[in-house]
């Protein structure tokens, strides 16, 4: 029901289903979409983790290749923005393109995926706020605490209204960009003995065993481009600047990770980078900084690391809160979850549910890690639980794109757009077939990321994605058989609302008959 105070809601729950609309201009958007990247995070983390694990040197090439599929994903992805407006996003799109029960399975993934990068991002930041401590104040504290800590700020701060969280998200992101930029300037300037080499953009240099890994994790990096249809329904003329935004995003990101991919290789020297990422790990770009720059720089983007982490955990939380509430707004999550803050209007209860999921998380890690064992490794929650966690949640979203690609084809080509969204058409399918590909490579390079851990789990966490898929199919499903009205609005959000006002004036008519136009 409407509200008097409010005609410009439509929801099918009244006003405490809507997200609040025009509280996101175009900058706003964007800096929360760009945070969840996380540029000093992946610089620092991703990327040594890509040369020393994976042993791939031609890293800037990898990110220059990922950037041109995603264009090409978002020609169709952009498009659909425009006719879809959804906190859902992925599974809105997919159940437009491709039904109800597919819009279910990509739900699960979604929420599956999104956490699990989540998780993977608060073992590394517990683990670096613990080596500030040890650095700076002299003061031994475990990993677990200042992750749990981060957990509670995130879900308090996810609790209050995104104008807030795109200020906090704003300021941080700003200044990190600004001192990768500063490191990447003055390792091309001066780069290793070696000079400056062109060699990581050679074609041959994707070689090895971890090639399919190594795609995975630099896709890991690219997350947070494929955001703003999630904010669509919060942003002032969402079928401009939700398209705009993303295609900003996804050219930002690659140019920016090729160059500073390369900045990497170029202070290390091409025939050094693997073997100094070894070496160093989440280390290296703070070596390689102290040596090019100086201690007092080096102590700066030391901290800026951790506050883009933080920046980076309260994109992925907002993200997972308004995929829970479009959840809950159709079904496919406890009606609870589908209600919003009446003072702020952010999605509440499925902020609180990430919060809580997230906090059972990392204190079962921590409570499995044996910190207390002789042979205890300090690294675990990195090269576990950061590494891991932010694989099988890259692994959901590779099988999301892959999807919403030919969810884009199936929308257009059911509603006789063959013609018009030819290209577009044309664009998905390119991208759609090459992130099966990747997706195919991950899986069969599991084995690289997990050395030593046993050869089950190399087929347990890419596992995790696949039980997601069929458990979500089953899902939609059941509910097709026994809640055919439920899942005939699977994707629909505020639209729902108006199909069943026009029902419920036909006399006799059924709801569940609506058509999910």
């Amino acid at each position: 029901m409407l509200t008097g105070n409010n005609p410009g809601i439509s929801t099918f729950k009244g006003e405490e289903r809507a997200l609040r609309a025009d509280r996101l201009g175009m900058s706003g958007l964007l800096l929360s979409v760009v945070a969840a990247n996380a540029p000093l995070m992946v610089v620092a983390g991703v990327m040594p983790t890509a040369y020393g694990v994976m042993g791939i040197v031609g890293q800037p090439l990898l990110f220059v290749i990922l950037g041109v599929v995603l264009i090409l994903f978002s020609a169709g992805y952009a498009e659909m923005s425009r006719h879809v407006h959804n906190a859902g996003a992925f599974y809105a799109y997919i159940a437009r393109g491709l039904g109800g029960t597919a819009g279910a399975g990509a739900s699960l993934v979604a929420l599956v995926s999104y956490s699990a990068l989540q998780f993977g991002v608060y073992g590394l930041f517990g683990f670096e706020i613990s080596g500030l401590f040890e650095t700076y104040l002299h003061t031994t504290i475990a990993w677990w605490i200042p992750a749990v800590l981060g957990v509670l700020v995130v879900g308090a701060l996810g609790w209050l209204k995104i104008d807030l969280n795109a200020k906090v998200l704003g300021v941080l992101l700003l200044i990190e960009i600004t001192l990768v930029v500063i490191f990447d300037v003055a390792a091309i300037g001066n780069p290793s003995k070696e000079g400056l080499s062109l060699h990581a953009f050679d074609p041959g240099t994707l070689s090895g065993a971890g090639l399919g890994t190594a795609l995975c994790l630099c896709i890991a990096a690219f997350v947070g481009f494929e955001q703003p249809p999630v904010y669509a329904e919060e942003t002032s003329r969402p079928q401009v600047l939700v398209a705009r935004v993303t295609f900003l995003a996804v050219t930002f990101v690659a140019v920016f990770f090729a160059i500073s991919s390369w900045a990497l290789s170029l202070a290390a020297g091409p025939s050094q980078i693997v073997g100094q990422s070894q070496k160093q790990g989440p280390g290296l770009l703070f070596g390689l900084s102290e040596s090019i720059i100086g201690a007092t720089f080096t102590d700066v983007l030391h901290v800026l690391y951790v506050t883009g982490m933080f920046a980076c955990l309260l994109s992925f939380h907002n993200v997972v809160a308004r995929y829970a509430f479009a959840m809950g707004r159709e079904g496919l999550l406890p009606a609870a979850f589908g209600r919003t803050n009446p003072k702020s209007g952010a999605p509440a209860h499925g902020s609180l549910l990430q919060t809580v999921i997230s906090l059972v998380a990392v204190v079962a890690f921590a409570v499995t890690d044996s910190s207390g064992a002789a042979d205890h490794d300090p690294t675990t929650p990195v090269l576990k639980l950061f590494t891991w966690g932010g694989n099988v949640g890259a692994l959901g979203i590779i099988v999301l794109l892959a999807t919403t690609a030919f969810a884009v084809i199936g929308y257009f080509v059911r509603r006789g757009a063959l013609r018009t969204q030819a290209p577009r058409i044309a664009a998905s399918a390119v991208a759609g077939i090459a992130l099966v590909v990747i997706a195919v490579y991950a899986v069969k390079d599991f084995d690289v990321l997990v050395a030593g851990a046993g050869s089950a789990v190399s087929w347990i966490l890419p596992g995790i994605i696949g039980v997601t898929v069929v458990g979500g199919l089953v899902y939609g499903l059941v509910l097709r058989s026994t809640r055919p009205e439920m899942h005939a609005r699977i994707g629909l959000g505020n639209e729902a609302f108006r199909i069943e006002q026009a029902w419920e004036r036909a006399d006799g008519a059924d709801p569940a008959e609506a058509p999910a136009s």
